[in-house]
């Protein structure tokens, strides 16, 4: 499957973590974050425990005083909007009360001065109780604590010793059985139950989603055979958070995503090197293999590398003699001419490649700005020309005989033109960019003084420069071309450059064709 991306106006959610610590980084909120950042979330966390632990195990723990817990909850929420929260280690029943108490609060309040208004937002609950040897992690006391609140999350994900502990009942010696203590879980309790098979014996690790409602919707799965499972609850419950943040309603949908993503994570967990116990999974793999680690550049970075890029090819076109006698005025009328008659037939086929870049442009602005250009280049730009050229045989000559140069850099247009709209439309941009600047810096008597005046031979052809509607459309090129190649991938980025470049030389090529008088 293809990596979508994702859109530039698509709100990102919050998503918060109760949970403890990891030193080590692969559980807790540690873990939570990197789950949350991998499935498209901002995340954030309040700390229940501090716990002292690595991959072989947990020495000690310290669970600060619930007066902290509280004001590090109400730090929150009374700042910043949350969309989904996951719960995870409540080490005693004083911290299980203290998060139960601010979770009801803040879920039915109303906008007060000073707060954040919050939303009914999904909750999911990993009840951290039992271990996965088996060994109980919390008291008595605190275990019902944590039954107590349960029925205020929208999703719980206990493993398979707690699902027998929440169902009061054995543990599950199958399939079958794990599924009928979720749904009695998921009806006592009305909430949906991730059933998880992983510690079923066997090559198979199924999980199922068992709604309030007796519904089952099943994930069947083989088994990753690896040693490094380490956080795999704390990251599975974290990541659900996030998914179900972005597509809110759709449970079925964001555990089909997470899973998929968990065992990305866990295949590529090898790879890895994370103490001499049971490793971490690789929570960002899949955006590392997709998306790469480089940062992509800027719009208005590409338009500075670009232009200086072009900037000898530029300075080699001011150096023409065709450019130069046009300046001076020196220019003979006849090689005047023959240029007009070669951009005439250029202009027919620029507009024809100008409207295949319409065709692919991926919006209806793009569309229509490409289609306008194809337009101008073909009935008004040529049409100039024509009036220029008058009854002189150049015109008629040159339509049926274009020059080496000519068509050189109009085959390059076609022939980008029938690529993607990225490189097609950098193909095009030359002709903007180049010959508004070169325009400008003639009509400014950069290039040689003698063109400011009235009196030049091709003061009339000069002044046609002084055009603020060209000035504006070659602005919106740019900014369309550097937008693209920011958002390409950076094969993409260098075809388009590529593709810029070999247009901006054969611009040069164009001009340097006409003797210059």
């Amino acid at each position: 499957m293809n990596a979508v991306a994702e859109p530039q106006t698509r709100q990102i959610p919050n998503i918060l973590s109760i949970a403890g610590t990891d030193p080590t980084g692969g559980a807790g909120i540690q873990a939570d974050l990197k789950s949350i950042a991998a499935g498209g979330g901002y995340g954030m966390a309040v700390v229940t425990a501090l716990v002292a632990q690595n991959t072989q195990g947990v020495r000690e723990v310290h669970v600060p005083d619930t007066a902290f817990l509280r004001a590090q909850l109400d730090a929150v929420s009374d700042d910043v909007r949350i969309d989904a929260l996951k719960i995870g280690m409540l080490a005693n029943a004083d911290v299980i009360t203290t998060v139960a108490a601010w979770l009801s609060e803040v879920r039915d309040r109303a906008a007060t001065s000073g707060a954040v208004a919050q939303p009914a937002f999904p909750v999911v609950l990993d009840p951290v109780m039992i271990a996965a040897s088996g060994d109980p992690l919390l008291e008595p006391d605190t275990i019902e604590a944590l039954r107590a609140l349960v029925p205020l999350a929208d999703l719980v994900t206990p493993n398979l010793f707690e699902l027998a502990e929440l169902a009061g009942e054995p543990l599950a010696a199958d399939w079958a059985q794990a599924l009928a203590q979720g749904a009695r879980i998921a009806e006592t309790y009305r909430v949906r139950v991730l059933v998880k098979g992983g510690h079923l014996a066997g090559d198979s690790a199924p999980d199922a989603l068992v709604a309030p409602g007796g519904e089952v919707t099943e994930f069947p799965g083989a088994r990753i055979h690896t040693p490094h499972t380490h956080g795999t609850g704390c990251s599975l419950s974290a990541g659900l958070a996030a998914r179900i943040a972005r597509e809110p309603g759709d449970w079925a949908t964001a555990t089909r995503e997470t899973k998929a993503w968990l065992r990305e994570s866990l295949q590529a967990a090898e790879r890895l090197s994370v103490g001499e116990g049971s490793g971490p999974l690789l929570h960002l793999a899949g955006l590392w293999q997709r998306g790469g680690l480089t940062t992509a550049p800027t719009p208005e970075s590409i338009r500075a590398e670009w232009w200086e890029g072009i900037a000898q090819v530029r300075q080699e076109t001011d150096d023409l003699g065709f450019i130069q006698g046009l300046a001076n005025g020196t220019l003979e009328r006849e090689h005047f001419l023959e240029y007009i008659a070669q951009d005439s037939v250029y202009l027919i086929a620029y507009s024809r490649a100008l409207a295949r870049v319409s065709t692919l442009a991926p919006t209806p602005e793009e569309q229509a700005f490409w289609a306008r250009a194809a337009n101008g280049a073909i009935m008004g730009e040529f049409e100039l020309h024509r009036a220029r050229l008058g009854d002189d045989e150049p015109i008629e000559v040159a339509i049926q005989a274009p020059s080496a140069a000519t068509s050189g850099y109009t085959n390059h247009l076609l022939a980008a033109s029938t690529k993607d709209y990225a490189e097609a439309a950098a193909a095009m941009l030359p002709c903007y960019w180049v010959y508004a600047d070169l325009g400008q810096r003639l009509l400014a008597g950069e290039i040689h003084e003698r063109a400011k005046s009235a009196e030049h031979p091709y003061a009339e052809w000069i002044r046609t420069y002084d055009d603020p509607g060209f000035a504006a459309d070659n602005e919106t090129a740019i900014g369309y071309v550097a937008a693209a190649a920011s958002a390409a991938t950076p094969e993409t980025r260098e075809r388009m450059w590529r593709a810029f470049e070999a247009a901006t030389i054969w611009e040069r090529e164009f001009f340097g064709q006409t003797p210059a008088g």
